[in-house]
């Protein structure tokens, strides 16, 4: 799958079934030595519509549970980081 075809899905939290926000604006993080995906830092919907304060949560590879058509399905409970 490429990044244009992910970046349009919105995320959401299988443990309580909350809208994090969409992976437009999301940032990726690379393993240098083997250039894996180890995560995606992902401005989340929580708080006010304005950038200053827009949050952000850092969401491993593992958390991704499900890969949708329209949706991503992730357990923010099941590893911590």
């Amino acid at each position: 799958m490429r990044w244009s075809e992910f970046a349009v899905k919105e995320c959401v939290d299988v443990s309580n079934g909350e809208k994090l926000g969409s992976f437009a604006a999301a940032d990726m993080e690379f393993n240098p030595m083997t250039g894996k995906i180890e995560g995606i830092l992902l401005e989340t919907a929580r708080g006010t519509w304005l950038k200053k304060n827009a949050r952000h949560l850092a969401l491993s590879w593992a958390m991704i549970k499900k890969i949708g058509p329209e949706i991503v399905i992730v357990d923010t409970h099941s590893e911590k980081r």
